[in-house]
């Protein structure tokens, strides 16, 4: 397990940061009227936040070496 996390840091703080700020986006700037399908329910917009982070964790990734 320990392992696992190690090798996965960036996607696991990525995936952590996506939720807060999936659902800072849904709290400040979400759809008001309801009619956005995504915007318009914190839990429709924190798992997007979640995908989002997590793939963009692993841009961040480092490469490994030979």
């Amino acid at each position: 397990m320990k392992q696992f996390i190690r090798n996965r840091k960036f996607e696991i703080i990525g995936g952590i940061l996506g939720i807060i700020g999936g659902y800072l986006y849904w709290k400040y700037v979400g759809c008001i009227s309801g009619t956005c399908p995504i915007q318009a329910n914190w839990y429709s917009m924190v798992p997007y936040g979640l995908v989002m982070g997590i793939l963009v964790g692993g841009l961040f990734k480092p490469k490994k070496g030979k």
